[in-house]
């Protein structure tokens, strides 16, 4: 993947079967990092994790949003549970992206400990 991928339009997650199936879907899907767009009810506590994980699938060489049935963007609060779900729909493989949370670079000398 050589590009950063930006999505153009959107899918439902119920299409994703019968666009797998036309060999519409290409490359491996992308999680992504990203803010929160969809306020879920329940327990959540969401000023304490903004951030959820979403995913984007390579469509007819274009970049596409999934949508929940209801319309709304799908999102995860773990890229664990985003796993789960791509592999229940069938895509064992997928790249993840995250622009969002700040990582450490390492000095020589921890690089070179992980080295060993």
């Amino acid at each position: 993947m050589s590009v950063a991928p930006f999505p153009t339009f959107t899918i439902r997650q119920n299409d994703l079967a019968i666009l797998a199936a036309e060999n519409r879907i290409g490359d491996y899907p992308v999680a992504v990092r990203t803010a929160r767009e969809v306020v879920s009810g329940g327990f959540a506590n969401h000023s304490t994790h903004p951030n959820t994980w979403t995913v984007y699938f390579l469509v007819d060489s274009q970049w596409a949003l999934v949508e929940s049935t209801r319309g709304l963007r799908r999102e995860w609060s773990s890229l664990d549970r985003l796993e789960k779900w791509l592999r229940s729909c069938g895509f064992r493989f997928f790249w993840v992206r995250n622009d969002i949370d700040f990582v450490e670079t390492l000095t020589e000398d921890a690089a070179e400990e992980e080295a060993l």
